[in-house]
């Protein structure tokens, strides 16, 4: 039997946009298309429609899953997994800076484009080294590749829609 003061104590509207946009950024390495070019901006717009729309605590907590399902799903190759915990911090430092800034009445897009950037950087350079002290280097170089310069685009590919989703939410 449910308890109704439990279910007073939830916010029913946080709860929905979160299982909203918990299920954009999980589903995007689900939806059997293995692009990070579509993926990787689903993902992004997510954890940042996540910032302005729930706040920085739940934006952080889907920031965590998507790399890991990534990870099952094929997207992310096996020989990656040591990549994980790096991703996860590069998705915290995307909705840290973008919060960071998004507090300081900053343009939208300079925001975005330190966030991205902060978390192209951070992903190469952990990339770089992590992939070389794991792998041969015809596979570090591959990956090395895929942390890279993608990672800048695929944050302000999904930056530019969430923007857009953003506008039209707020008519």
């Amino acid at each position: 039997m449910v308890n109704i003061t439990t279910l007073q104590k939830i916010n029913i509207s946080y709860a929905v946009k979160f299982l909203v946009i918990l299920t954009m950024a999980t589903g995007a390495p689900l939806i059997g298309i293995h692009s990070q070019w579509l993926t990787g901006p689903i993902v992004n717009m997510a954890m940042i429609l996540a910032v302005f729309i729930i706040g920085i605590r739940g934006a952080l907590l889907i920031g965590i899953l998507p790399s890991t399902i990534a990870l099952g799903t094929g997207l992310l190759p096996a020989v990656l997994a040591p990549m994980i915990p790096f991703i996860i911090i590069s998705n915290f430092l995307l909705i840290l800076i973008l919060d960071y800034f998004k507090s300081k009445f900053t343009s939208y897009g300079i925001a975005l484009f330190f966030a991205a950037g902060a978390k192209y950087l951070f992903l190469f350079t952990t990339s770089s080294i992590v992939t070389n002290l794991l792998l041969n280097q015809s596979l570090a170089l591959t990956v090395a590749v895929l942390m890279s310069w993608p990672q800048f685009f695929t944050a302000i590919i999904g930056g530019v829609l969430a923007w857009g989703i953003l506008k039209f939410i707020n008519k």
